[in-house]
């Protein structure tokens, strides 16, 4: 006999179908394919006996990582075509949670997914469900079915690939003017002024780490990565907000307490920022905050003119 107290609020329910579709979706870039995947999902929830289920603490982790390890599993088909038609774009309805209304679809470009497809399945899979969903490590190993360091890395190569193809070749005046223009923007709380040096279809990725309470997905569209970068920098008078070269080109360093709290680099395409990538993670910004060795005691000058030193 079914037992009452199972039961689940109908918007927890609601929910969980739109998270495993969210997840579905960025994996495999197609509507009709993500709703046969959450299909499959529950078909394998129901299959378990209720002792079985019974033990399972967090269905929505359980579901989510089923969902991944069909979409993995499609990913690898030989025959898989990942175009998306028209209707791909307009069959769901369902919203993500906290999102303005409309679609998934809608809010990722194709751009984005045009990326996404490029890269290998595990490649992808390690990048949408550690990045877009704040995975666990431990789950995203189990799904890729790889070690927690090769998933990493996997992540890492992902992430690269998706900048160098959204970013076209920028000349560094160009890149530096819009991230001082950038940083202005950040320092004056100037929304409108922002969203303006940011491509309508802006990405903006917060990398956490699991570490902070970050963004756990990323936000999309010029007004949304603008609000989203104005409340992480809000002003307080602990905080520093400066210009800094972060992987060889101008971005910017938060500080707070005179320590690097967050690191921000930029994509550029012609005029405009089209990815933004938020460093939070404090593991990787250890070594932005060691200290400089002091200076030694000056070496005395005995070499022979022309002998390299010690």
């Amino acid at each position: 006999m079914d037992r009452g107290d199972d039961a689940v609020p109908i918007a927890e329910l609601l929910d969980e179908r739109r998270h495993l579709l969210d997840v579905a979706y960025w994996m495999l870039g197609n509507s009709v394919e993500a709703e046969s995947v959450i299909d499959a999902t529950y078909r394998r929830w129901y299959a378990l006996s209720d002792p079985v289920r019974a033990r399972i603490t967090t269905p929505r982790s359980w579901l989510a990582k089923v969902a991944g390890s069909i979409c993995l599993a499609r990913l690898t088909l030989p025959d898989r075509n990942p175009t998306r038609t028209g209707q791909d774009h307009t069959t769901r309805t369902a919203q993500p949670a906290a999102e303005t209304p409309g679609t998934l679809e809608q809010q990722i470009s194709g751009v984005l997914l045009d990326a996404l497809d490029a890269l290998s399945p595990t490649e992808r899979a390690a990048f949408v469900l550690n990045d877009v969903f704040g995975m666990a490590p431990g789950a995203v190993a189990d799904i890729v079915r790889q070690s927690e360091p090769e998933c990493t890395e996997l992540a890492d190569r992902a992430r690269r690939s998706l900048r160098a193809r959204r970013a076209r070749p920028t000349p560094p005046q160009q890149h530096d003017a819009l991230a001082r223009a950038l940083h202005e923007a950040c320092t004056t709380q100037d929304e409108a002024l922002l969203a303006s040096l940011l491509a309508p279809d802006a990405t903006a990725f917060f990398d956490g780490g699991g570490k902070v309470r970050a963004l756990v997905k990323p936000v999309h569209g010029n007004t949304h990565v603008a609000r989203s970068l104005l409340t992480l920098l809000a002003r307080h008078p602990r905080t520093a907000l400066d210009t800094h070269s972060v992987n060889g080109r101008t971005g910017l360093l938060v500080r707070y307490d005179h320590q690097v709290v967050a690191i921000i680099s930029l994509d550029v395409a012609g005029p405009h920022i089209v990815q933004v990538w938020i460093i939070l993670n404090p593991d990787k910004l250890r070594s932005w905050n060691r200290p400089s060795a002091p200076p030694g005691p000056p070496r005395p000058h005995n070499n022979p003119a022309g002998q390299p030193g010690d």
